[in-house]
């Protein structure tokens, strides 16, 4: 379990492909703190450490993952938000979040507001997932709240000190980002499919 809270950002070293799978290899400020079988969020998906030394440790992202999310789009020197797992006695800063990314969605405007940043993405209703106004939602990792909440998309406002510290500052319109919505919100939208069918139009 995560809190949407990045604490860096991490660079891609090295990229193998093996049969369906791609080991990741990033280099990390906190690299030779992590043990084998740990837990890292990486642009919000929670992938297990299977390799480290010093400066740098390897994860491996299966072909799901791949699908579902934009890692599959990484290339050599890319940055990536990571997180540690919380500790259960963590103040909660952000919102509980799974790393488990729903899908993707794609940015259709960036622009800057006097300081702060406003970004618009898009993403596919046919998944079912749904954005409320004020409500929570990751994005690339990064706990948000939504404003002006649409049908197939939404905006976020991005203070300077996330969009210097995240890799929200390299995100332009067409960048593919990763989308985990709040997961209340999931099962509420399930149940609403299920047993309510007026809702099936969401």
């Amino acid at each position: 379990m995560f809190s949407g809270i990045v604490e860096t950002t991490a660079r891609v070293t090295a990229l193998e492909r093996e049969k369906e799978n791609l080991h990741i290899t990033l280099e990390c400020s906190f690299a030779k703190e992590l043990k084998i079988d740990q837990s890292v969020a990486h642009n919000g998906v929670c992938l297990t450490v299977v390799r480290r030394d010093e400066r740098t440790y390897t994860v491996t992202a299966i072909l799901e993952t791949l699908q579902k999310s934009n890692l599959g789009l990484l290339g050599l020197g890319d940055e990536v938000n990571v997180e540690r797992s919380m500790k259960i006695d963590s103040l909660l800063d952000g919102h509980l979040v799974q790393g488990h990314v729903d899908q993707t969605a794609v940015c259709s405007e960036a622009r800057e507001a006097d300081g702060s940043w406003y970004f618009t993405f898009a993403y596919d209703v046919a998944a079912g997932n749904i954005t409320v106004e004020k409500g929570s939602v990751a994005v690339n990792g990064v706990s948000l709240t939504v404003v002006n909440s649409q049908h197939g998309s939404f905006q976020v406002a991005i203070i300077p000190y996330t969009y210097e510290h995240t890799n929200f500052h390299a995100i332009r319109q067409g960048t593919v980002v990763n989308l985990e919505f709040d997961v209340v919100g999931k099962y509420i939208a399930k149940l609403a499919k299920l047993y309510l069918p007026s809702a099936n139009g969401l």
